[in-house]
């Protein structure tokens, strides 16, 4: 009986240290509240069966803003809707400079054909954007002559937009890409480290730490050794070498099995200078990082969530989550 007592005084006492490693409301975190807004506001499309490969331009929704990304003014109305990162797709040119441009070529949304950073900057800059873009099989284009010559570059954003942070996507496998974004960081003042983040392959998000330590950059195979990690030992408090300087994503609706979720997860990742967002629920085995894109999904965020939220409609769920924030 006395053994009984002794090993269920020893549960209670784990328990209770348990809890207080992981209690929210013994934690005090930073407000980094900060909507993440992927490609600026875009022409959204139906993803039912999508290959990597497929032409997105072409299976849009009919048109509801009259905003393409790559554009300024969709980075422009993304801020307006309350962005504070923004996520951008770029390619490396000749003279320096990055294209921002999602598509690894230009076959599919514009006028021109090939690989996109095989093209010169002066190409790129004369496409008509908006040329392949139909929501109806091909019988209309709504966009075609009205974007001719609006794509950006990262030079371009940075001055337009002195105060945005940017949240840079490299898609190649070209691990001197980290060098390249390294010496463009360096050689202008206005790409400061705060105001950019990285994801891409993993190759290149060593690359880029191993130039720059403390630059924060994440890249897909890095979120599920994460996630790992958090399970494992995410009740400690102990902050694994895969969670500084980087970016962790939860799923909406996975958010809550995370150990110490919300405020006293923030605080330790605060300390190891993550960024923490919050993205749109997991479902199966789906792949994929969906956003926070509807007012049913902003409905399951807590206004006093602190952190990072990923939307691909920041014009639609932006705005309702200021609002939320904002409610007595």
């Amino acid at each position: 009986m006395k053994k009984r007592y002794v090993l269920l005084g020893g549960f209670a006492v784990a328990a209770a240290v348990l809890f207080a490693l992981n209690a929210s409301f013994l934690a005090k975190p930073r407000d980094d509240f900060a909507v993440l807004a992927h490609r600026g506001v875009f022409q959204t499309y139906d993803k039912t069966g999508v290959g990597r490969g497929d032409c997105t331009a072409k299976r849009i929704f009919a048109p509801t803003p009259s905003f393409l990304e790559s554009s300024t003014p969709s980075m422009q109305a993304a801020i307006d809707a309350g962005a504070a990162v923004i996520e951008i797709d770029i390619h490396p040119k000749t003279d320096s400079e990055f294209a921002v441009f999602h598509d690894w070529t230009i076959d599919c949304g514009t006028n021109g054909k090939g690989v996109t950073r095989e093209r010169t900057w002066a190409t790129l800059k004369a496409l008509d954007i908006g040329h392949g873009y139909t929501a109806d099989g091909g019988k209309t284009f709504p966009f075609r002559g009205k974007f001719i010559g609006a794509m950006a570059n990262l030079g371009e954003l940075l001055c337009t937009f002195p105060d945005q942070r940017f949240l840079i996507n490299i898609k190649s496998r070209d691990v001197t890409e980290a060098d390249r974004l390294d010496a463009y960081r360096r050689a202008r003042a206005d790409a400061k480290p705060e105001r950019l983040t990285l994801f891409g392959r993993e190759t290149i998000v060593a690359r880029l730490r191993e130039l720059r330590p403390g630059f924060r950059a994440t890249g897909r195979a890095h979120l599920k050794p994460c996630a790992k990690d958090d399970m494992l030992t995410g009740w400690t408090g102990h902050m694994p070498a895969t969670r500084h300087d980087t970016v962790v994503y939860l799923p909406v609706n996975w958010a809550w099995a995370a150990w110490g979720y919300r405020d006293r997860l923030l605080e330790r990742m605060q300390k190891a200078n993550p960024d923490v967002v919050l993205q749109g629920p997991l479902k199966g085995r789906a792949l994929g990082m969906k956003g926070v894109d509807d007012a049913s999904t902003v409905a399951m965020i807590l206004a006093s969530w602190r952190g990072g939220v990923a939307t691909d409609r920041v014009e639609v769920t932006g705005p309702l989550l200021y609002a939320a924030r904002r409610a007595p």
